[in-house]
């Protein structure tokens, strides 16, 4: 008999579902002493294994040309989170041949979010973006609008201004200069 059998599963709401190639950020405990605190580790999913509470995965990260890879339990109480930031489109569950790669030649292409919630999450994106794109229109078309008011209301006060100077330069013309007499000594 196995020991995973008489283990209940509890899962963590906070870890979603991934799959190798998606770009994860691993929120895990830390235990210094007598403090705790939490630690990030960002990088790409190469491998998920096992099944039960012996199922782990492995996270690479590549910083300043060394990569790192570190295996995370799945099911561990010192795993905070585990945030997707990329989904990512691979053919493989392994994805070793990371390790001999570098910089464009590592990239992997962008895939879009999997199952039922993210189809939801995705329409409700969609429809988020055409209320702001609709709303910015609207912004646009009341600035345009202004615009094209404001120039006209603009232009017949400067058209009132130079009519005013030209009237003050008119009736300056017309006037009388005096001359001033030098006072003699």
């Amino acid at each position: 008999m196995d020991a995973h059998h008489l283990i209940s599963l509890k899962p963590n709401p906070n870890i979603p579902d991934f799959r190798p190639g998606d770009t994860v950020r691993v929120d895990f405990r830390i235990l210094e002493g007598t403090r705790e605190r939490i630690q990030a580790f960002n990088g790409v999913v190469i491998r998920r294994r096992g099944g039960g509470p012996a199922t782990t995965f492995t996270v690479r990260n590549v910083t300043r040309g060394y990569g790192v890879e570190r295996i995370f339990p799945l099911f561990s109480p010192q795993i905070d989170s585990v945030v997707i930031t990329r989904f990512g489109k691979v053919r493989r569950a392994r994805l070793y041949y990371q390790r001999n790669r570098f910089g464009r030649a590592a990239r992997i292409k962008e895939g879009r979010p999997r199952g039922v919630n993210s189809v939801v999450a995705v329409k409700e994106l969609i429809e988020e973006q055409v209320t702001e794109i609709s709303a910015s229109r609207a912004d646009e078309i009341e600035m345009v609008t202004n615009k094209v008011e404001a120039p006209t209301e603009e232009a017949q006060t400067v058209v009132e201004a130079e009519a005013l100077t030209e009237e003050a330069q008119t009736v300056e013309a017309e006037a009388p200069t005096e001359k001033k007499e030098d006072p003699q000594p």
